[in-house]
């Protein structure tokens, strides 16, 4: 596959004398993906129609790394990613997430190339104390959401950091201890690569994203619940 042959010559070269030297390749395979992207935003409307406002340009993340605050001063990304939220892809909120690129030639299960991601990655304190409390209110519903066949099958277990111990004020014994210590609420799927070779992708990749919409429906009612929000 063109896309992926590329990002692992990236992975090998990566700086800014080799993108140049490659850039009429990366302009055709990013322009023919933002458009891959623009369909698979059509095909996610279909069941959140809220998205139709969005587009491949609103949602995908820059190739480019921001270098600031990192060790690793690479330029560049080995991976193509968007993130798919009727509220654009800077807002705090439970979204859907594409991420393409080679699996870590080192063989590392952290790294897995591509999938998809759904729920809510680094929330702030307040959002994630609101979520807590939202989540052992509402917890037979939550269960019976993280519970059903297609999450069970696809989307086993929670993605990203979690505490050491209960947050502070709650019951250490508490019978959600595990997910009161998540400090982010998220599921991923990983999707093999082949899978991106077909033309139909977008339609795959959306059926695969709505098996997650009734937990980032819960996430974003639990987000704007009393809070004035504007719902969309």
């Amino acid at each position: 596959m063109e896309l992926y042959d590329f990002l692992r010559r990236v992975r090998l070269n990566n700086n800014r004398e080799w993108l140049a030297a490659n850039r009429d390749e990366y302009d055709y395979l990013r322009r023919r993906w933002l458009g891959q992207v623009d369909t698979l935003i059509e095909y996610v409307s279909e069941w959140e129609p809220a998205m139709a406002s969005q587009t491949a340009r609103s949602a995908a993340y820059r190739f480019a790394r921001d270098t600031r605050f990192s060790q690793d001063k690479s330029p560049y990304k080995t991976y193509f990613s968007a993130l798919l939220s009727p509220w654009g892809r800077k807002a705090e909120r439970a979204a859907y997430y594409l991420h393409m690129g080679p699996d870590d030639p080192d063989g590392d299960p952290a790294a897995t190339g591509s999938g998809v991601y759904g729920g809510i990655w680094c929330p702030s304190s307040a959002i994630l104390k609101k979520l807590r409390h939202a989540i052992v209110d509402n917890i037979e519903e939550f269960e019976a959401i993280c519970s059903a066949p297609d999450m069970h099958r696809h989307f086993s277990g929670w993605l990203g950091e979690r505490l050491k111990t209960i947050p502070q004020g709650w019951d250490r014994n508490h019978p959600q201890a595990e997910i009161l210590r998540l400090k982010e609420y998220g599921r991923f799927s990983p999707v093999d690569e082949s899978v991106f070779g077909s033309p139909d992708w977008p339609r795959i990749v959306s059926a695969r994203m709505r098996m997650l919409k009734p937990l980032v429906d819960f996430l974003n009612y639990s987000i704007d619940e009393d809070t004035g929000m504007p719902q969309v």
